[in-house]
């Protein structure tokens, strides 16, 4: 079924959010180690990203790397590390070929000197680019983000007391990372879970939920077209009815 034909170009997601779940699983059922999954993991981003910009999409945020992940053994985080800085070197030309804007949320400095290197010269390669705008959430949990801007609005009112009255919705959404970004329309959780998994907490309020079973490394622009289609059937009222939708 070619589900792309199918989708209202005028009715896109404006921003869509993946959790990208199922690499492990995917190596071990083809009696493989964890990081070949990984590895399989980046056709499917090359993939998504490909058909993310082809149907107009305007920014696509990928959960690559949590806080937590730096509890999984130390082998599979330094292959996840070296595999990061492989593929930012083999997919810097297509990138700037294809006018992707690439972007980071997350603590990187928390990150491997040479990742941080790679990454901040990739951005620095893209920053002009006026196509899709691909966010890596790169050592990045919502309540460590949340707890950062709340430390960080404390230190910018060392001086002063707060008013109350100044934090408002806004006021606090600028000191999140994703202060000019807007927030997801979309969240697809692939391989089967049902969880948030610590992602982008505050700015998924609203936005409508997509699980899949396909486990990542399998998932491909058919498998994205489908979440879009079924993003189009829903009705978004954001606290509102119907008739106020529809009138």
């Amino acid at each position: 079924m070619d589900f792309k034909e199918k989708i209202d170009k005028n009715n896109l997601p404006e921003h869509i959010a993946i959790i990208m779940d199922g690499n492990g699983r995917w190596a071990k059922k083809k009696g493989n180690q964890r990081i070949f999954g990984h590895k399989n993991g980046v056709k499917a981003v090359r993939d998504v990203v490909e058909g993310a910009g082809e149907i107009g999409v305007k920014y696509l945020t990928l959960y690559a790397f949590s806080t937590e992940n730096w509890n999984r053994p130390k082998q599979e985080i330094d292959a996840l590390m070296g595999l990061l800085v492989s593929t930012i070197d083999s997919e810097t030309d297509t990138l700037i070929k294809n006018n992707v804007r690439l972007m980071t949320i997350g603590d990187t400095e928390g990150l491997p000197k040479n990742v941080g290197i790679k990454l901040k010269k990739l951005i620095e390669k893209t920053s002009q680019n006026k196509g899709l705008t691909l966010i890596l959430a790169l050592n990045y949990s919502a309540r460590w983000e949340i707890l950062n801007a709340v430390k960080n609005i404390i230190k910018d009112n060392k001086s002063t007391e707060i008013d109350e009255s100044k934090i408002s919705n806004d006021f606090f959404e600028s000191y999140l990372n994703t202060k000019d970004i807007p927030d997801p329309d979309l969240l697809i959780r692939t391989s089967g879970e049902y969880r948030i998994s610590n992602f982008l907490i505050w700015q998924i309020a609203y936005s409508e939920l997509y699980f899949t079973d396909v486990l990542w490394p399998d998932y491909r622009k058919p498998d994205l077209f489908e979440a879009i289609l079924d993003y189009q059937k829903r009705e978004r009222r954001f606290g509102k009815i119907s008739e106020q939708i529809n009138s």
